[in-house]
């Protein structure tokens, strides 16, 4: 499944290129997620705990970066997990990429994620959406983390999700269907 997903910090491109890359620093900023072990200067091994209502998940993997161009200031990172509770698996390539944008910098980003076993059924269709409230978490606490205290932190402990978190998801997907059912032709 391919997600694309953007967002924009107000922080010139260069501060904020060196301050993605220093992973030990922005790792917290991921929710749900840990840093258990770096390998080297472009691997790294983590959790993620995903909750969805009710049932919890646990994943462990390893992230690597796959490319790196810091002139295009353009990042290719793969990450493998499998489930540490069940048999389910995931594999993702996210291409992200950063472009000035009036004194600040949006951040885009494309993520082909593979997911196999249980918790390929069980987020069949939320994922995209669930993408993007993770993705904004991200980004207010990436820009909270660089000096500006107005966006909320995220904990980096606590699992993602919940029943809001599923909830929400499930009625932005309700609202774009009757959104596109009833646009004008």
């Amino acid at each position: 499944m391919l997600i694309e997903n953007e967002f924009s910090v107000a922080q010139p491109v260069e501060t904020l290129w060196a301050h993605l890359l220093d992973v030990e620093h922005v790792a917290p900023c991921m929710p749900g997620a840990e840093l258990t072990e770096t390998v080297d200067d472009h691997t790294w091994k983590g959790k993620v705990d995903v909750k969805f209502g009710p049932v919890s998940l646990a994943f462990a993997g390893t992230v690597t970066i796959a490319e790196r161009d810091d002139e295009a200031h353009r990042i290719v990172l793969t990450a493998k997990g499998t489930e540490q509770r069940g048999k389910g698996a995931a594999t993702a390539r996210v291409t992200s990429w950063l472009e000035p944008a009036d004194g600040a910098t949006t951040v885009k980003m494309q993520a082909d994620i593979t997911l196999t076993g249980p918790v390929a059924q069980l987020s069949r269709g939320l994922l995209p959406e669930v993408s993007k409230k993770l993705t904004r978490e991200f980004a207010d606490c990436l820009q909270s983390s660089m000096g500006d205290t107005g966006g909320p932190s995220v904990d980096p402990a606590a699992p993602v999700g919940g029943i809001r978190l599923g909830l929400s998801a499930i009625w932005s997907i309700i609202r774009n269907f009757f959104r596109r059912l009833f646009a004008p032709r």
